[in-house]
């Protein structure tokens, strides 16, 4: 058992970059018919990257970040946008 706090450093990517590939696949999924939220959840949980289409090449756009930076990025717009006082 570990008594120390493991810090997590996601700094690989700057946000406007994700920011760019995330609007990206979710307009080519959109684009597809694909519910884009759903499909990008269920990469996020799984790791799998079959939840996301190859059109527009947006599966291998989206696995140049690492998973843990896309939730960081939207945690962060969250917490900025006070979302959890609606």
């Amino acid at each position: 058992m570990k008594d120390k706090t493991n810090l997590y450093d996601i700094s690989e990517f700057n946000e406007e970059e994700v920011h760019t590939i995330l609007k990206e696949v979710i307009s080519a999924l959109e684009e597809r018919g694909y519910n884009a939220t759903n499909q990008i959840v269920g990469y996020l949980i799984s790791g799998d990257p079959g939840y996301i289409s190859s059109y527009k090449n947006s599966r291998s756009k989206i696995q140049k970040i690492d998973r843990a930076k896309i939730v960081e990025i939207l945690l962060k717009y969250f917490e900025k946008k006070k979302l959890w006082d609606i």
